[in-house]
């Protein structure tokens, strides 16, 4: 069994620990991290299935070090030679945060010459190693003298899903829009809405969700590379996200923009997603925006006016904005904004807000619901 760690975006955590659950795994939910024992196809399946994480790491140590001699002799302590194999390429990376040993590229050099020494008492070698083998990234990070070792087992990050074609000039990270989504009443059988689609991000992971199709299906792990994970593994954690992918799920989504090359590269990613036949994208202000039909959701990230010069435009589009989507009484509306005065332009105090970060941008999620609709009796 290994000791994983779901690396989560401040505010995320609730929901990535929910994630981890529902794969199968108890844990533990501390400030940007969720802890969870799982062996070699939880490291598959986790990579796999974990929509709002940023990464898995398996922890291989945690101790307190004050003095470099401590993070010296701790680090090589711990049993590397179950995870590096002797070509192993192990860069070592690190950060510190209130701890007496700050100085990050010192701690790496020290750590970099623990794993060394004892990789060469293991492989009987005296001198360096060729690291021409597959790739394990090495983090040393620090918080108040407590040093986390850790290596990263996706690579690059969770949120790169494998179907971003192109995208504008703020895009929103794959994990927070399907964060959005999930934070949401939404569920496949109702019409989803995105007023401000950009490149597609919101409503391809709806879409996503939806069918129960698995972020990661389109893409490739670090891990996969690794001697001590079976080919096996990977091929049976990747037949069982096709086993559960429900692609006959009928769905009605909408992405729309103002910008009609932003509506382009949406469709263009939509159909890398593998998903260009179930979303309609059209250019449209949000002012413009009628339906007839009831009980849909709509998840908007709208510019936030950050830039001086655009403020009065964008707060002039939020009250446009909950002019055209008043009548809309059964729907639920979502709003993920930093403006603080959202409510006001919109016209109206949202029923519940929640506190997120976009990147390092503090914003607030500003939730609308709508009625229920009857019971069936």
């Amino acid at each position: 069994m290994f000791d994983l760690i779901a690396t989560s975006a401040m505010g995320l955590e609730a929901l990535v620990a929910k994630e981890v659950r529902d794969l199968g795994y108890e844990c533990a939910v501390e400030n940007g991290r969720i802890s969870y024992k799982g062996d070699e196809s939880a490291i598959a399946r986790s990579n796999l299935w974990l929509r709002t994480a940023d990464r898995i790491r398996i922890k291989i140590g945690e101790f307190r070090a004050t003095t470099f001699d401590e993070l010296f002799e701790k680090t090589k302590a711990l049993p590397w030679e179950n995870f590096l194999p002797e070509d192993a390429e192990f860069p070592v990376t690190g950060k510190s945060v209130k701890s007496k040993l700050f100085s990050v590229s010192d701690c790496q050099a020290i750590v970099k010459k623990a794993i060394v020494e004892r990789m060469r008492k293991h492989y009987k070698k005296s001198g360096w190693f060729d690291e021409n083998g597959p790739l394990f990234k090495i983090e040393v990070a620090l918080h108040k003298d407590v040093a986390l070792l850790t290596i990263d087992a996706s690579g690059s990050g969770l949120h790169k899903r494998g179907y971003r074609a192109g995208q504008g000039e703020a895009p929103l990270k794959e994990t927070l829009a399907a964060a959005l989504v999930m934070l949401t009443n939404w569920t496949p059988d109702k019409p989803f809405v995105d007023p401000f689609c950009g490149s597609g991000t919101i409503p391809i992971e709806a879409a996503l969700i939806g069918q129960n199709i698995a972020p990661g299906f389109n893409r490739e792990f670090v891990s996969e590379g690794w001697h001590w994970i079976p080919e096996k593994v990977w091929e049976e954690a990747r037949m069982e996200t096709e086993d559960l992918a429900n692609y006959d799920q009928p769905l009605d989504i909408t992405g729309t923009d103002i910008d009609h090359r932003m509506v382009k590269i949406a469709e263009e990613n939509a159909f890398e997603a593998g998903l260009g036949d179930l979303i309609q994208f059209k250019q449209m202000q949000v002012r413009d925006f009628t339906t007839m039909k009831e009980y849909g959701v709509i998840v908007g990230n709208p510019p936030y006016g950050e830039r001086l010069g655009d403020k009065a435009a964008v707060e002039k589009m939020y009250a446009e904005m909950g002019a055209a989507l008043a009548p809309l009484d059964t729907w639920s509306i979502y709003i993920l904004t930093s403006n603080e005065q959202f409510e006001q332009f919109y016209g109206k105090p949202a029923t519940k807000k929640r506190k997120l970060f976009n990147g390092f941008i503090r914003t607030d999620y500003y939730q609308y619901w709508g009625k229920r609709p009857p019971r069936i009796k």
